[in-house]
């Protein structure tokens, strides 16, 4: 296992569900911004979400860390995980960081998590666009993975086209760790990325623009 903390969850055969936060998709001021994310959290984790991951990476430190404290408090038994941010993460005591190619490298923050200065069992997770980024991660002591963009999606157009399911099997052929998929993932393509080997889905669309998100969940897990 590439993890140094082993499985961050516990093996099942339902997908894993994260939601990602994206604030500035909403359209609304800062607070009303936080106050509907937090609500959203609050109810992916109701309706039994495993994660969420909080996306907001652009906010201030200060900023993150009191969004993270809140997010915590309304998460339940789903994880929280902080985008880019290790300092908000380790300061909120937040379930782990998630690792894009332009945050800290995966090695770095496992070799401080070997070393004793994160908690046991903190996660590091890496967002991975080509199987080589993803066998690299692993290497690197990675715990799980984001793979995409699968399908279409505002955004991750910046990622390039969507690469289909195709590659997304292939990495999760040749990884040992889970792989969530993301990019355009709908109701109507989940089935098609656990098919692929995929061990959960992550979105934003599919979360902040649901109407009965306790309905979404239950759709996924049972995929």
């Amino acid at each position: 296992m590439g993890g140094a903390t082993g499985m961050p969850w516990p093996s099942q055969s339902r997908l894993l569900v994260c939601y990602v936060t994206d604030r500035r998709a909403l359209g609304l001021a800062e607070p009303q911004a936080l106050a509907r994310i937090l609500q959203t959290i609050a109810r992916a984790a109701d309706a039994g979400a495993d994660a969420v991951q909080l996306r907001e990476k652009d906010l201030s430190g200060r900023t993150l860390l009191e969004w993270t404290e809140s997010a915590l408090a309304r998460a339940g038994d789903s994880k929280i995980v902080v985008n880019d941010r290790l300092d908000a993460a380790l300061a909120a005591r937040a379930a782990g960081v998630h690792l894009g190619s332009e945050s800290l490298p995966v090695a770095e923050v496992a070799q401080f998590r070997r070393a004793g200065r994160a908690p046991a069992g903190f996660l590091i997770g890496r967002s991975c666009h080509a199987v080589e980024e993803a066998l690299q991660a692993e290497r690197d002591g990675a715990d799980y993975l984001f793979f995409g963009p699968v399908f279409a999606t505002p955004s991750k157009a910046r990622f390039g086209p969507p690469q289909g399911v195709d590659p997304l099997a292939d990495v999760c052929r040749r990884v040992r760790i889970p792989v969530l998929a993301i990019g355009g993932v709908t109701l109507e393509n989940a089935g098609a990325c656990k098919a692929a080997g995929a061990a959960g889905v992550a979105a934003i669309r599919l979360f902040q623009e649901s109407e009965d998100l306790a309905a979404t969940v239950r759709s996924l897990k049972h995929q």
